[in-house]
């Protein structure tokens, strides 16, 4: 019999909408698969002769309704049933389940940011010598607990984001890697990629680019943890812009190892060399290092990785767990 004002809701009704369609609760809440599923605890189904009760329709609608918060989406307002009420069809409920399947990386709100990390950031030493290239390899690895908690956290509208920064002064490149570094670039955050989500009311879409004044030689905006294999994938790659520095740029290589457990950033300063002005040197000048919690940058070359972990006002396991950032410099 279909679910329709009038009829007798059957088990099989309820089934559906929790975990046998093909939206349903489930696949969005708990486990899910791929880029569906927040990690929650998953709804149990009924046995076929089982009567559905007022309770277990309030538990379907109240996880319905917590979705949608989480995400942001509007659905149709309904009342939950109560005990001693006869049990009437709870409208739009196919339709809202399949709005919410469409937005499910979207979230209204952002977690926390994740400032610390362990290792070295920063290039404190000078880089170079002479007229030679060189080049300065920034490597930051974020580690999830499981494959499915890295899957959690994108899925609940996490993002990683990636910053650099060089202030200090001394040799005759350092002016353009400054404005490089601090201008150009902007700020780039990593998102699941599978599909435009918007979190905390800005749109994302694998690689995004915030602020910066440069237009990067390369920006893969439509590449985000999804599409990342075991090797390295170029998502962006920002040049300098005065002469006789236009050779120069910082790129970054992203993909995945541990099974699916990390992300791992592969970022490079390049001076191909070759651009020194008559009588001066090619050297990048180091500085103070950027600590650990991040709050502020040193004056050295730097790039640093943070994360937003999800919203858990809604998802209150936090089932993405603890991610941790190590860094290195090469």
């Amino acid at each position: 019999m279909a679910y329709t004002a009038g009829s007798t809701i059957l088990a099989a009704d309820y089934n559906g909408f929790v975990s046998t369609n093909g939206a349903n609760v489930n696949v969005i809440w708990a486990t899910g698969t791929g880029d569906s599923g927040y990690g929650e605890a998953a709804l149990s189904t009924v046995a076929a002769a089982a009567t559905i009760t007022a309770t277990q329709w309030s538990t379907l609608n109240s996880k319905i309704t917590s979705i949608a918060s989480h995400q942001g989406t509007t659905i149709t307002s309904r009342a939950n049933p109560t005990t001693g009420d006869t049990i009437e069809i709870l409208a739009n409920l196919a339709t809202d389940l399949s709005t919410l399947q469409t937005n499910r990386g979207d979230a209204a709100a952002s977690g926390a940011e994740t400032v610390a990390f362990s290792g070295t950031t920063s290039k404190t030493t000078d880089t170079g010598s002479a007229d030679a290239a060189w080049t300065i390899t920034f490597t930051h690895t974020v580690t999830f607990a499981s494959a499915d908690a890295a899957r959690y956290f994108f899925n609940a509208g996490g993002r990683i984001k990636w910053q650099t920064s060089k202030t200090s002064t001394g040799n005759d490149g350092d002016a353009e890697w400054n404005d490089t570094a601090n201008t150009l670039v902007g700020d780039i955050y990593i998102t699941g990629g599978t599909a435009t989500q918007t979190i905390a009311g800005s749109s994302y879409t694998g690689t995004t680019k915030v602020g910066g004044t440069g237009t990067p030689n390369q920006l893969a905006t439509t590449t985000g943890w999804y599409d990342l294999t075991t090797s390295d994938t170029q998502i962006y790659q920002q040049y300098s812009d005065t002469a006789p520095y236009t050779g120069q740029y910082i790129a970054i290589n992203a993909k995945t190892a541990g099974s699916g457990t990390q992300l791992v950033l592969t970022t490079t300063w390049v001076d191909p060399g070759g651009d020194a002005a008559p009588g001066g040197n090619n050297i990048i000048t180091g500085g103070t290092a950027t600590a650990s919690p991040f709050s502020t940058f040193g004056t050295a070359p730097a790039t640093v990785v943070t994360l937003f972990v999800p919203s858990a006002t809604y998802l209150t396991s936090a089932s993405w767990g603890t991610p941790t950032i190590a860094a290195s410099v090469a």
